[in-house]
Order: structure tokens, then C-alpha cells, then sequence
């Protein structure tokens, strides 16, 4: 299963804390060897804070030698001996972070300021009343910024989100470290498995980025590459995520650019909340319409069995191969870190497909075929058909006595037709308004003469 995994792609647009969940995923399905996965962990905590991680992970690599005298690897006897003698120099760099924004906590922690936060709106409101009342200064963001990154660096998230939260609202959106402040947060929460935070600090960090207009072309490229692949956390993990992938993957021009431009491998994803949402049934078939479109123009990019099965089935309406292609998806979204738990979703929606694909073609079905198309035993499959025509009722009487189900037409009135459509540029009409508010809001933004800054990227 080395062959489809994208683990070492995707790693590449993520902050190093948010690999080891991958890693701690692949070291469960044995698809590596442990040893190569364990100084693949050891590397990555190598440029942390998180050192008595880091010495767990080197003692399981050598459990019964005197590490430090080992000869084995050099790297890693270097590794270990620059940890020993880093673990003293993060705990001072602690306590004088601690010392110093002891101060700072304790002004948030008033009853007064708490009231006060929750009640103000506006963050430069918020600083100038605790400028007045409470003797705050601008360079207590800078303190409060670096002590919630070393938390955040030493693997207490929870702490890294409070302190960003209040740097967040603080700080102007012309900082060089406001960027920095929420790729933090939406990190910390990612890792604490908020998720319903996470999403909010995606949608707002969305915001930022489409709206800055301060940036070159390939930084933007590069902000979203980035965006895209934090969101698979997000998307796979709230209960909304498979709708908002697809509307923000597929119908957002600027995230399928960069998604055709520097990332073609996300399309196994976006292929698989198209698959497996089921909210969208009213406009089903016009979204796969728009994939199937999206997965041609890829093909010479990106291929792998989930994209293969699409093209399987709507594009060479060759079932025997789908077939195939389906056992091969089942494999794949075992072994990946973010659709395993679509698996289930994923195989029944698929059948649901081949079926409906199939009976457009034919009038009169055998269930001993069909149950073979689908990867299913003949009373299997006879049992699904039936609940399937009960849940969602067709012109498709099954006769059990001769084993097969005969289609009736189902032809699409004109005014079904035009409902459709409508519903569909309902749609596009609302994307494009928003679209064209955030650029007004860009160019207000411009006129009012804002001076250019530098993103910090402290946070990947």
C-alpha cells in the first residue's frame, strides 16, 4: 500500500506537529517498517520542544544499549546527546517566559477584563481599554505571541490556543505576526481535536488570505496549498466537512487552481466526499458532472483508484473494471490517514452508483450479475436492491422467482428540468456574490492606503 500513500506529500504543506498523527497512523498499519518510522518521528520532534517525546522515541529504537555510546547511527546518537543537554535549556526558557508573562495572564484573568472581552467586539476597542485601565502595552502581544508558540513547541496546545486567542484579538490585521497568530491556533485546535473551532479558524484564516491583496501571486498559491491540506483535518473530522470540501474544492475557482496547479493528489479526497456525502442527492449528478470534468484534465497529473473508479464508471461505463477499481479503493481508504472512517460510507455509496449507472443502461438486470458488479453474494445483493427500491422508490419491480429487476422509463419532466437548473445557479449566483463582496472589502482595504507588511511564517 506504499504505492498510494501520500503521506510524504502531504507532509510537505503541514507544520511538523501535525505529521506525527500521520506517522502514529501508518506505524498502526505496519505499511513501513518501524524502525525507518521511528527516526522519521525522532527527526521531526529533533527541531521541538517536545524532548522527553523525543527521548521515549529514541529508547525505543535502541531499548537494551547505552544509547549515548552507541555507533549505529550517527544522526541519532548526535540526536540524542543535543537532547540531553537541550532538555535543561527548555525548562530555563520556560521559567523566564512564565516569569515574564505572569504579569500579562494575570490582567486577563480579572473578572473585570473577562466581562470586558466578551462584550467587545472590536479588538482595538479591547486594547485601549486595558491601555487605560490596566497599564497593557503593545510589546505585551510580543511576549504573549512568543510564550504561546514555545507552549505550542512543547506539545501544551491547550495553553498555545488561550494565549493565541486573546493575541488573536488583540493584535491589528496589519501585524506581521497576526497571519502567524491564527495558523497557530487552527493548528492547536486541529490537534486538540476541536473541531468546531478548528472550522471557524479555517473559515477565518480563508478570509484573511483571499482577502489580502499585499501578497505576490505565488505567495497566494502557496497560502491556500497550505490551507487546503490543514483542512483535510478539519473537513474529514465535522459532522459538515464533506459538504464544505466539495463547495470550496470544486465550486471556489482559486482552490481548485491551486489544487490543479500544486496539489492534484487532494483530488482523491475531494473524489471521496463527493462519493460519500449524503446531503447533496438533489444536484448529485451535476456535481459528479463537474469532477468528472476536473478528474480528465488531471488524469496525466494524478491517478490512483479512487479517481480511477470515477472514470471507470462515468467516463468508459466499464463496470467490470469499476469493479476491480472498487476493491482496490476499499484498500487504499483503509490505509489513509483521513478516509478510514469514510470506508463504510464510501463502499455503500459507491454501490449505489454502479447500480443506478447500470440500470440507465439496461431495462432488464440479473441480480447474479449485478451482484457481481458490486462485489456482492447473490442474496446479498437481492436483499440491498429491495431496500434500496423501498427507501428511495423506482419504476423497478424485482421478480425473485426469475432472478431479475426490470427498469421501467423515468423520464425528467421539463419542469423538473428547469427546477434543477435554477437550483444550481441559485447557487453559483450566491459563490459569486461572496466572491465579489470579499474583493470590494479587498480594494476598501487598499484605498485606505495600508502599509505592506511581511507575513511571518513562524508556524510552517
Amino acid at each position: 500500500m506504499a504505492e498510494y500513500d501520500l503521506t510524504q506529500k502531504i507532509g510537505q504543506y503541514l507544520d511538523r506537529h501535525l505529521v506525527f498523527p500521520l506517522l502514529e497512523f501508518l506505524s498502526a498499519k505496519e505499511i513501513y517498517d518501524e524502525a525507518d518510522m521511528l527516526k522519521g518521528k525522532l527527526e521531526l520532534l529533533s527541531n521541538t520542544n517536545m524532548v522527553d517525546f523525543a527521548m521515549d522515541v529514541f529508547k525505543q529504537l535502541y531499548p537494551e544499549e547505552d544509547v549515548p555510546n552507541s555507533k549505529k547511527d550517527k544522526f541519532l546518537q548526535s540526536v540524542f546527546l543535543t537532547l540531553r543537554d537541550k532538555r535543561s535549556t527548555v525548562v530555563a526558557q520556560l521559567k523566564k517566559l512564565q516569569s515574564e508573562t505572569e504579569p500579562i495572564i494575570k490582567i486577563f484573568e480579572n473578572q473585570t477584563v473577562v466581562e470586558q472581552i466578551e462584550s467587545t467586539r472590536d479588538g482595538r476597542d479591547l486594547f485601549q481599554y486595558l491601555e487605560k485601565e490596566h497599564n497593557f502595552k503593545l510589546h505585551m502581544l510580543d511576549t504573549l505571541y512568543a510564550y504561546a508558540k514555545f507552549q505550542y513547541e512543547c506539545g501544551n496546545y491547550t495553553g498555545a490556543t488561550e494565549y493565541l486567542s486573546f493575541h488573536r484579538v488583540l493584535v491589528p490585521p496589519e501585524d506581521k505576526r497576526a497571519i502567524s497568530s491564527l495558523w497557530g491556533k487552527l493548528a492547536s485546535e486541529i490537534l486538540m481535536q476541536n473541531w468546531d473551532a478548528a472550522l471557524e479558524d479555517l473559515q477565518r484564516l480563508q478570509e484573511v488570505i483571499d482577502s489580502n491583496s499585499f501578497t505576490t501571486p505565488l505567495q497566494m498559491l502557496q497560502q491556500r496549498t497550505w490551507l487546503i491540506h490543514w483542512s483535510l483535518f478539519v473537513y474529514f473530522n465535522h459532522p459538515q466537512g464533506r459538504e464544505f470540501i466539495i463547495e470550496r474544492f470544486l465550486y471556489q475557482a482559486h482552490y481548485l487552481n491551486a489544487i490543479q496547479t500544486a496539489c492534484p493528489h487532494i483530488l482523491r479526497y475531494l473524489t471521496t466526499a463527493v462519493i460519500t456525502n449524503k446531503s447533496m442527492k438533489t444536484r448529485r449528478q451535476q456535481v459528479l458532472k463537474d469532477l468528472v470534468k476536473v478528474i480528465q484534465q488531471e488524469t496525466y497529473t494524478y491517478r490512483d483508484p479512487i479517481t480511477e473508479f470515477i472514470e471507470c464508471l462515468y467516463v468508459n461505463f466499464d463496470f467490470d473494471q469499476a469493479q476491480l477499481k472498487l476493491r482496490e479503493c476499499e484498500l487504499v481508504l483503509t490505509n489513509d490517514f483521513f478516509l478510514v472512517a469514510c470506508l463504510d460510507d464510501f463502499i455503500e455509496n459507491a454501490r449505489h452508483l454502479i447500480f443506478e449507472t447500470f440500470c440507465r443502461i439496461h431495462n432488464c438486470i440479473s441480480i447474479d450479475m449485478l451482484a457481481e458488479k458490486l462485489n456482492m453474494n447473490p442474496e446479498e445483493a437481492e436483499r440491498w436492491i429491495v431496500n434500496l427500491i423501498r427507501d428511495a422508490p423506482r419504476d423497478a419491480p424485482l421478480d425473485a422467482k426469475i432472478g431479475h429487476v426490470v427498469m421501467g422509463t423515468q423520464n425528467v419532466s421539463p419542469y423538473q428540468q428547469v427546477i434543477q437548473k435554477t437550483k444550481t445557479l441559485v447557487f453559483r449566483s450566491q459563490n459569486l456574490a461572496i466572491n465579489i463582496e470579499k474583493k470590494e472589502k479587498a480594494l476598501a482595504l487598499l484605498a485606505s492606503g495600508g502599509e505592506k507588511k511581511s507575513w511571518n511564517t513562524d508556524y510552517y
